[in-house]
Parts: C-alpha cells; sequence; structure tokens
C-alpha cells in the first residue's frame, strides 16, 4: 500500500489523522507538555477541554522541530556533497564555473525570535564563490541555512550563523548572505482597540560575507547586489546591527522586570532548558517575562460584554424582504488573535455584510471593529471566531449577516508543513444571506482584492 501502509505511522488522533511521532515520548517533549499546562491554567483555560487535551503536546512538537537546528551540524549536510569543475584554482577569477558567483535566492525559511519566542519569516539569498576546484549541490545552501533557522535567533546573528557555517563547511573563497525578515508586530489589547489600523509586521534587512566578501567594497558584492536588484536590496538598506536591535523586536522595547505570574514564566523558562538552552544566557535572560506578557493578552478574563456602549445599541428588527433593503458591509477590519491548538498567533481582515435600506451603517464601523477584537484576542479557531462574529453582529444589523474571515496562520510556517504565502478564508451566513446566493454573490463581490 505504499505511503498507506500502517507502519508508516506512528500517531492517531482523535479525527483519524494519522502523523510520525517525532519527539513524542522523549522526557523533554513531556517537560515541554508540563510547561505548556501551566500557561493554560495561567490564562485560564481548563486544559482538558475539547480542543485544548492535545494542545501541550501540539506546541511541545512544534518547538522541538522549529530548534531541531541546535542537534545539527553542517559537516552532515556537505560532507559527500562537494562535486569536482573545472575553474580558477585560486577562486580569484570571474568566469563562471568554480571561479565566479554562485547565488541561490529566495530561500523561504522561519526561525523563533530568542527575545519573545514568536516566529518571523525569513527570505534568505546565498552566494558564494568555489574554490579548490569543486562547487556544492546547490540544495545543501538552503538545507544549511535552514539548521540555523531552526533555533532561537536575531536576524543579524542568523545570518552571521549561516555564513560562518558555510565559509567553514565548504571552504569557498567568499561566501555572503542577506536575510529579509518579517517579524510580527502582535498589539497588546488595548493597543488593538485604540489603534485598528496597528502595522502587522517589522522589517529589516541584514547581511553577513566572509572571505573575499569581508571588504564591503569587494567587487563581489556588486555581482550579488546586481543579481538582487529586482528585490530592491542594496548594501545601503542592509541595517546596522546596533539599529536593528530594539525597532527589530517590539518587545524589546518594553521594560523587563519582577512579572506577576511567576508560575508561568518559571515554566517559559523550563520549555528553555528543554530545548537546551540556558534561561540565564544573556540574550534569553527577559524572555520568559516578554513571552507571558504577549501571551496574558488573551486571558480568558469572562468579563461581560460592554464594548463602546453595546448594551445601549438598540436592536434592529429581523429583516421581512423589505425589497428597499440593499446588501450593504463593512471591510478590511484588522484581526488578531491566537490559536488554541499551537499557541501560535494568527492575523488578517474581517468583513461583515447585512441589509439595510440605510446607505450608513447604523452602529458604525469602530463597533464591529471592537466586537472583532473582543473575540479574536481569545485561544480560538478561525471556524469558531468566524460564527462568533456573526452572531454578535446579527442582533445589531437585523439578522441577515454575512462574514468573510481571511487570515494568516503562523502555525502554517512554524511547523514541519511550512507553507509559506498560504492564507484561509471561512464564511459564516445568517438570515436570507443563507439561501440567498445573488446576495451573498454582491457581498463578496465588494470584499477589495488585497494580499494578507
Amino acid at each position: 500500500m505504499g505511503a498507506l501502509d500502517e507502519g508508516h505511522y506512528c500517531v492517531v488522533l482523535e479525527n483519524g489523522v494519522k502523523l510520525d511521532d517525532d519527539f513524542g515520548h522523549e522526557p523533554e517533549t513531556v517537560a515541554i507538555e508540563d510547561a505548556v499546562k501551566v500557561l493554560l491554567q495561567g490564562l485560564g483555560e481548563d486544559v482538558n477541554r475539547e480542543g485544548l487535551r492535545k494542545t501541550p503536546l501540539r506546541v511541545a512538537k512544534a518547538l522541538r522541530e522549529g530548534t531541531k537546528g541546535y542537534k545539527q551540524n553542517v559537516k552532515d549536510i556537505v560532507q559527500g556533497a562537494l562535486f569536482p569543475e573545472v575553474g580558477v584554482e585560486n577562486g580569484t577569477g570571474l568566469a563562471g564555473g568554480a571561479g565566479g558567483l554562485v547565488l541561490v535566492r529566495d530561500i523561504d525559511l522561519f526561525s523563533y525570535c530568542e527575545s519573545c519566542l514568536l516566529p518571523f519569516q525569513v527570505k534568505c539569498h546565498v552566494g558564494y564563490i568555489p574554490s579548490g576546484k569543486r562547487v556544492v549541490g546547490l540544495s545543501k545552501l538552503s538545507r544549511v541555512a535552514d539548521i540555523f533557522a531552526k533555533r532561537l535567533q536575531d536576524p543579524q546573528q542568523l545570518a552571521n550563523d549561516i555564513c560562518f557555517g558555510l565559509h567553514h563547511g565548504i571552504s569557498p573563497t567568499g561566501v555572503a548572505v542577506v536575510l529579509q525578515c518579517s517579524h510580527i508586530y502582535f498589539p497588546n489589547f488595548q493597543s488593538a482597540f485604540l489603534d485598528s489600523n496597528h502595522k502587522r509586521f517589522a522589517k529589516t534587512i541584514v547581511g553577513s560575507g566572509l572571505g573575499t566578501f569581508e571588504d564591503k567594497d569587494s567587487v563581489n558584492w556588486i555581482d550579488f547586489f546586481g543579481l538582487l536588484r529586482c528585490r530592491g536590496i542594496s548594501l545601503d538598506n542592509i541595517r546596522s546591527r546596533n539599529s536593528l536591535k530594539d525597532s527589530w523586536c517590539q518587545s524589546r522595547s518594553q521594560k523587563v522586570g519582577p512579572g506577576g505570574n511567576p508560575d508561568m514564566e518559571i515554566a517559559v523558562a523550563s520549555i528553555l532548558r528543554s530545548l537546551g538552552q540556558d534561561p540565564c544566557r544573556k540574550e534569553l535572560v527577559g524572555t520568559p517575562s516578554r513571552f507571558i506578557e504577549w501571551l496574558l493578552n488573551f486571558k480568558d478574563s469572562n468579563l461581560e460584554m460592554k464594548l463602546n456602549g453595546l448594551a445601549t445599541i438598540p436592536l434592529r428588527p429581523i429583516g421581512i424582504g423589505n425589497t428597499k433593503e440593499l446588501v450593504r458591509s463593512e471591510v478590511n477590519l484588522s484581526l488578531w488573535s491566537l490559536c488554541e491548538h499551537h499557541l501560535l498567533p494568527f492575523y488578517g481582515l474581517v468583513h461583515i455584510g447585512y441589509m439595510s435600506g440605510e446607505e450608513i451603517n447604523p452602529i458604525g464601523k469602530s463597533l464591529l471593529q471592537s466586537i472583532v477584537h473582543f473575540h479574536g484576542f481569545k485561544l480560538q479557531v478561525q471556524e469558531r471566531l468566524t460564527r462568533q462574529i456573526a452572531e454578535t453582529v446579527s442582533p445589531l444589523l437585523g439578522g441577515d449577516i454575512m462574514v468573510v474571515v481571511e487570515a494568516n496562520h503562523t502555525c502554517m510556517i512554524s511547523r514541519g508543513i511550512e507553507k509559506f504565502g498560504s492564507n484561509t478564508a471561512t464564511i459564516a451566513v445568517l438570515g436570507r444571506f443563507s439561501n440567498d446566493a445573488l446576495a451573498r454573490s454582491q457581498f463578496l463581490q465588494m470584499i477589495p482584492s488585497y494580499s494578507l
């Protein structure tokens, strides 16, 4: 039966899907599971409720998968992948073959930020000038880059690690690495309500070079950036280490002091140790408190919903088919949330359609945005979130409701699947939208084309 052989799989999940059991029963995994349970309890969650029972194991596997680079080395990757190629022996020629620049562009990577433990995306460009009449298999460049990405990192250190690893692993005349990095810029609960246009990402470009690339004026850099010209990258816009330090990760701008949740911080420190890292290392000293401060945005406080005077808004009667009522919409409401299956953020846009004879939204866009944030800042799944938004706005807008949620899930890039660029759309319909295909089509056409 090939790939469907029973022996190909080790773990059977409750929904019948089978997955490889990497890391499943190792002590480090169990320790991370126990720590994640402490985090969930600190959020006021029941670790035994449906949807959360396997979350500790999922989080443990994701973290161990995302940091497996600590147990890998470059020599194991490139050994046996160096091939003879005629070229200039000393590597100073620029005629191609073993004497000219070899550049692999647009390698998609992810890594975990060592300051806050959130994943960040990387577009990696690696170039080297072969020496000794040898070239390395091109796929090995991306595999070496992945070894160092699968560690707790910051952009400049990641670029330096990749560059150093290749320089010592394949002994080229020169090697250069340029990274385009994007770190999710997640608002806290209060700022999300105050600033609906909160930027989604902090972005930076960093670079590193060894051998002939150590000289920033080297002709080799001219070749390198010449081949990246269409990507808007130059030596001038590679940021320095000092200017990057605090602006890259928003959590670094926050003061780190004794936290009010020592049990949760101890749990995060335990996770770091289980990943083979010392929580007392200077780069990680403030990481537990920074991560907990972010995580507590999603604490289930069970507060009654009183958003911008929601309780005083008059309810609109359910639509009765008035021919004067037209399909109206409020689109591009910002969304921030946390996946309850992996404790990883997702973000996107919410679009709400309704039927009304009024040209102006009777309750205001700001209230709809507040409703989205109220349901977003919790442990969620996108399908449930979409339904909850529809059910909440239904009595306020007359009962005929259609909600579309478009979101990017960081769990899609920071786990084994690593599907960069994908996003998910979900729909919920109530009232006349349930059986009026024309109304649904009209609303969907109102949603602007937008790249998440």
